[in-house]
């Protein structure tokens, strides 16, 4: 007895989500929607991007420190030279990872704003459509 109850409330419940209207379902997102999670996808991937160059940097600004400690402790004023280029090069490119970083974020920021306007417009076409 329970278990066919059990049986005939979940046909039930199966056969009632089919037949829920179209309205309360998810629809196809908006061109501006698609717009937006693509900038958000390339803006990520951008930032992941700028985050290890910038990891790499930081790896040659030590390498270029033990060098110019190395060159200072033994005297060799090449190898502190060349340690101090290898620091500049690696400020350089901090910076530029930085910067790179800085405008992935603007890109996410940008893509969020076109999404949000794709979602607004769904619902005001659907408040229409009532």
């Amino acid at each position: 007895m329970i278990r066919s109850l059990i049986r005939s409330f979940l046909i039930l419940g199966a056969v009632a989500c089919f037949q829920l209207p179209a309205t309360v379902r998810a629809g196809e997102p908006t061109a501006a929607e698609k717009e937006g999670n693509h900038l958000e996808k390339k803006g990520n991937a951008e930032e992941k991007g700028a985050n290890a160059d910038k990891a790499r940097a930081e790896k040659l600004d030590k390498k270029g420190k033990a060098m110019e400690d190395s060159g200072d402790k033994n005297d060799n004023k090449a190898l502190e030279a060349e340690g101090k280029k290898t620091r500049k090069k690696a400020k350089a490119q901090k910076e530029a990872a930085e910067a790179r970083e800085d405008s992935a974020e603007k890109m996410e920021k940008a893509g969020d704003k076109v999404e949000k306007a794709g979602v607004d417009q769904k619902k005001a076409s659907e408040k229409a459509a009532k």
